[in-house]
């Protein structure tokens, strides 16, 4: 019996002794002062070579000492595997005192590591280090079981120490990531900046909606990397002015929870338009203040204000004027806004942009703001362009699975004089969903139907129209056949290799399934058509770019029997440029090496105007109504006063900052326009253009009218 009783006995004292092996096992990290020390002194010895390290090589910054702080800094470090000293989280109340224990902490030696049955393991400690510096600190070890108690000891802690009154110095920029570049901050629209990460936006396999524009930074930037194609950049610039000038933003500033720039921005041109013989040259002078930024990771905004001057070339400082508004305002400069005179051969017009970005969730973003949107993959877009001057809108981007949804709400104006009432602009008002839906990894469809209604009878932004799941044409009917103008439209994306794809889009504004197949060419079938394709890295040249797109809109397209109701606003289109009645070949070439770059376009084009603002209407001008058309049947595009267009651009620069996308740059414009009978706006005139400058290209800025 006595040796069952001793069985225990002996297992008992077995385990102790195990236990005691495993606890001297474990080996404290040694400093080389320590090497000599017994193992019961190991623990003492590394803390006070610790302590005594950085109270002789602590320096409390100026301002600390200024402020008469008297408070403690939460320190959680450890020594890793190889002996190096790491910080892992540090809590004070100036960033001074962080930058300086960080710089501490990177001057400690490496020692040699801790050790657990002679294997080298990292090991965590705490240390509260108070501020003055004092002989009795504790380095102690970190501890699963203490640690999420010792976050709720530094909360308590941080509510304590920050004297109010120092609040103002402690305002600090941390180091600038460039954080707009992983932002809600929508992508500028210009072409020429989509078409650097177009490639690597629509590689095969990716499950990516690229018609639905701007896109934003944050769905680009996983896809192809901003920050690093930017710095690939960058020049070696020590200056401060150098620096703000080839590199970076003017003003930047970033803290843990927010972040913004500001930048001034340019648009300086001198040029000389050799048809013109009233004036020596031409200019455009603007002037740009550019904020941008983010509150917490899921709130952003931006706003650029534009203050301009310019005079242009002949051919468009005419068209510019035969859109002018009600109430003797000579010009509205087309893309850009109202124009009142400037020394009496100039125009002064005033621009601002800018909207909120908010993102509540993964899948959904909601802008509000005074811009405009693109709907499509070409260099036009017979759905919705960037086209007319910047108006209020809505929108609703909602992003999951394989679809991108896309709900965008307008305010627009209508500023004719027959149309203007008591002196104020009409009012009218749009809304359109665009569905994006990858069927698979090369093949996307998309699905577009947009509805406008004007205020009257009182009726203001009719609810009707606020829901984002319904069909507008069914809301059209229900609040009278005159309640408003639905379009309809489909696009399409096939992607034959991760260096080509092909899009298109078709759009329907009114479409009678008897006339189209009575083949007697109905106006009733106003139908749109554009079919293209991008070539990246071209014929194996890096960087090379490739477009050629062809586009086609019938007659009466876009308009209304009742005026206001038409696609349009401030007298521009909100899709092609041109209106309607014409068809047109585009080919672009782009080439970029480092910070140089190079573009060409080539535009012709067969157009059908008008032979008079009041005699028939053969279907370009979108603003008249379609009663006045001359006959029904046998509609062509090129009707009326048929014209052949043909338009040129080449341009090269130097893109002086990459991170504010400011270039200098040279271009020359050739334009030539015949049409079969002079008109008082439209008459036989051949352009050409040459223009030198200074710009910011934060918008896309078109002269191929």
């Amino acid at each position: 019996m006595k040796y069952i009783l001793l069985l225990p006995l002996l297992l008992f004292s077995f385990q102790i002794s195990a236990q005691d092996v495993n606890l001297s096992s474990e080996i404290y990290p040694e400093f080389e002062e320590c090497a000599s020390v017994d193992y019961s002194s190991q623990e003492y010895c590394f803390n006070s070579t610790l302590v005594n390290f950085i109270k002789s090589n602590f320096e409390v910054p100026e301002i600390v000492q200024n402020e008469n702080y008297k408070g403690q800094l939460t320190i959680i470090f450890e020594v890793d595997e190889t002996g190096k000293f790491q910080l892992i989280y540090m809590d004070a109340a100036y960033d001074e005192l962080k930058t300086e224990t960080q710089r501490v902490f990177e001057a400690l030696p490496e020692i040699k590591p801790a050790t657990y049955n002679g294997r080298p393991v990292h090991m965590q400690f705490k240390m509260p280090l108070k501020i003055p510096l004092q002989n009795n600190v504790v380095v102690e070890p970190v501890g699963e079981e203490d640690e999420i108690q010792l976050r709720d000891d530094v909360e308590v802690e941080d509510k304590e120490e920050p004297n109010a009154l120092s609040e103002y110095e402690r305002i600090k920029s941390d180091e600038f990531t460039s954080p707009r570049y992983t932002s809600q901050i929508s992508i500028p629209l210009s072409h020429e900046f989509y078409s650097r990460f177009d490639a690597a936006f629509n590689e095969i396999g990716t499950n990516t909606h690229s018609a639905s524009k701007p896109l934003m930074f944050a769905e680009v930037n996983p896809y192809y990397d901003f920050k690093a194609n930017r710095d690939e950049l960058l020049q070696d610039r020590n200056s401060l002015a150098g620096r703000k000038l080839w590199n970076e933003h003017l003003i930047r500033f970033q803290t843990e929870k927010y972040w913004f720039t500001l930048d001034p921005g340019f648009d300086l041109q001198i040029g000389k338009d050799f048809e013109q013989t009233e004036h020596d040259f031409t200019y455009n002078n603007t002037r740009e203040l550019i904020i941008q930024g983010g509150l917490g990771k899921k709130f952003n905004f931006y706003s650029v204000i534009y203050e301009n001057q310019g005079r242009f070339a002949q051919y468009y400082n005419n068209y510019a004027e035969s859109i002018r508004p009600a109430g003797g305002d000579p010009a509205i400069v087309p893309g850009r806004g109202i124009a009142k005179t400037f020394m009496d051969d100039g125009y002064d017009y005033p621009v601002a942009e800018g909207y909120l970005s908010f993102t509540p969730s993964e899948f959904i973003n909601i802008q509000f703001g005074h811009g405009n949107n693109f709907i499509g993959d070409g260099y036009r877009s017979l759905l919705l362009s960037d086209n007319p001057t910047p108006h209020p809108y809505l929108k609703l981007n909602t992003k999951f699975w394989k679809i991108k949804y896309t709900n965008t709400w307008m305010s627009l104006r209508d500023v004719r004089p027959e149309v203007v009432n008591s002196g104020s602009f009409r009012t009218k008002y749009i809304a359109n969903h665009y569905l994006s839906l990858n069927i698979s990894k090369r093949l996307n469809l998309g699905f577009f139907e947009s509805v406008m209604w004007e205020n009257d009878n009182d009726r203001g932004f009719d609810l009707n129209y606020l829901n984002p799941v319904i069909f507008y044409r069914a809301i059209e009917f229900a609040t009278g056949a005159d309640g408003g103008n639905a379009i309809i439209g489909l696009t399409g994306k096939y992607k034959f290799s991760n260096q080509m794809y092909a899009y298109g889009q078709w759009l329907i504004d009114e479409f009678s399934s008897t006339d189209v197949f009575g083949g007697d060419g109905s106006w009733k079938n106003k139908l749109g058509f554009q079919a293209g394709l991008k070539y990246f890295n071209a014929f194996g040249v890096d960087d090379l770019y490739l477009q050629a797109e062809y586009n086609q809109v019938r007659p009466y397209t876009y308009s209304h029997n009742s005026i206001t109701l038409n696609y349009g606003h401030n007298n521009q289109s909100m899709a092609h440029l041109w209106g309607a009645n014409f068809r047109e070949i585009i080919g672009v070439a782009r080439y970029r090496k480092d910070r140089w770059y190079g573009s060409a376009k080539l535009i012709y084009g067969k157009r059908g105007f008008d032979f008079s603002e009041t005699g028939d209407y053969y279907g370009q001008d979108i603003y008249r109504t379609e009663e006045d058309r001359p006959f029904d049947s046998g509609v062509k595009i090129g009707q009326g006063n048929t014209t052949n267009s043909f338009y040129s651009e080449l341009e090269a620069g130097y893109l002086v900052n990459p991170t504010t996308n400011l270039k200098l740059f040279a271009s020359f414009i050739y334009r030539d326009f015949n049409p079969q009978a002079k008109t008082v706006t439209n008459f036989e005139n051949s352009t050409t253009w040459i223009n030198f400058g200074l710009r910011t290209d934060i918008f896309n800025w078109y002269f191929d009218y």
